[in-house]
């Protein structure tokens, strides 16, 4: 066996030799879901784990109290790794977040065996608020990635795939400001918010029919009035608007916009709204792709690469890519039919065979992380990759 064989079964055994703490610290994220910007207690969980294990943790970074990094080893390539831990409302982590922090802390410990004997660095980065808030765009702009050479994170699915491009997308917030008013006595004397925000959702209905394949916008109604009785004053929503290109992104924000603004003046209500949490389109690295490939495989996990020219939904993910060769793999945990954001899925992401499946992903992203510290040429030819698909 070459000793780069030898060194990646060494690290890959890392991950098996820690498996109950590594299963107990993803169930205690899985039990305790935290939303956004509000995961305490799981930023808690993984940085005391990874002081333990003789990482340099720092907390709040980038001006964020549930951020952190923490480190291992000097000099470059730096290696990181993000973790994920943030819910969703109402549903917990059913986009298996508890998963991804588990296996992102997993492969930063067993990359630790590969820095000892080849040197470099690994980071660990704790990511808050990857759902509706962006958190790594915000990490991103508040120079949070400057220093990294490359970044590796893998999250579960129903499907199975090492690649596939995200859209681009931007949250919108909504607020209809009219005057209140009796319904029946004086409905004239109203401005009714709630009909501008209904004529704005039809517009939107409307302007789907005429958008492209890769162009989404889809929102909810947060705030529809306060009794059958008044004429609304005030209504709110929140929408998500989404394109392949930052280009299209940015004209097709227009066009839903223009639904608000004609909603306005046909009603005589007020139009407030407010752009935020931009989510950067993934820029999938090929090089990595292979690396994480080949090691899952040899693991004894089949994956297809996938193609890049497919595309799955949004992610943060995208941001990071935007700076550093990244890669972002989906290994299956649970069937194709058991689908992200449900509920079936939040109870597929605390099933052992889910833990051992994100486990083996563990131990692929610290095997590549050999492959690139063992090999120079391996990192200048993911960073060549980068430095033509950014342009």
């Amino acid at each position: 066996m070459r000793d780069i064989d030898k060194l990646k079964a060494a690290v890959a055994g890392e991950v098996g030799a820690r498996y109950e703490a590594l299963a107990d610290l993803s169930r205690k994220i899985h039990d305790n879901p935290e939303t956004a910007f509000k995961e305490k207690k799981a930023a808690a969980h993984l940085t005391a784990f990874l002081e333990g294990e003789g990482f340099q943790v720092t907390r709040g970074i980038a001006k964020l109290p549930t951020a952190f990094r923490a480190d291992y080893g000097e000099g470059r390539p730096v290696i990181a790794y993000l973790a994920e831990y943030d819910a969703l409302p109402k549903l917990g982590h059913a986009c298996g977040h508890n998963l991804i922090a588990t296996a992102s802390v997993a492969a930063g410990v067993a990359a630790k065996r590969a820095v000892d004997e080849l040197g470099g660095a690994v980071r660990v980065f704790g990511t808050p608020g990857e759902e509706l808030l962006g958190g790594k765009g915000v990490m991103a702009e508040r120079g949070a990635f400057e220093d990294i050479d490359l970044a590796m994170i893998t999250h579960p699915g129903g499907g199975h795939r090492v690649v596939a491009n995200t859209l681009a997308c931007q949250t919108l917030d909504i607020e209809f400001a009219g005057r209140a008013a009796h319904a029946a006595a004086e409905p004239e004397a109203g401005v009714n918010a709630l009909e501008a925000m209904i004529q704005s959702y039809n517009a939107i209905n409307s302007l789907r029919q005429h958008i492209r394949e890769k162009e989404r916008v889809h929102g909810v109604i947060t705030d529809g009035g306060e009794a059958a009785n008044i004429v609304p004053a005030h209504t709110a929503a929140n929408f998500i608007v989404r394109a392949e290109t930052d280009d299209r992104l940015e004209a097709l924000k227009e066009r839903v916009l223009d639904c608000f603004r004609g909603a306005a003046i046909a009603t005589g209500a007020e139009l407030n709204y407010k752009w935020s949490a931009y989510y950067a389109a993934m820029i999938s690295n090929m090089t990595l792709a292979r690396l994480f490939k080949k090691n899952l495989e040899a693991l004894g996990r089949r994956i297809p690469l996938g193609d890049a020219s497919l595309w799955a939904g949004s992610t943060d993910v995208g941001n990071v890519s935007r700076l550093v060769p990244t890669v972002q793999p989906l290994v299956g945990i649970a069937p194709e039919s058991v689908l992200l954001h449900s509920p079936d899925f939040a109870a597929a992401a605390n099933t052992g065979e889910a833990l051992d499946a994100m486990l083996d992903a563990a131990r692929a992203m610290a095997m590549t992380a050999v492959d690139i510290l063992a090999g120079p040429e391996v990192l200048a030819a993911a960073r060549d990759e980068w430095d033509r698909a950014a342009k």
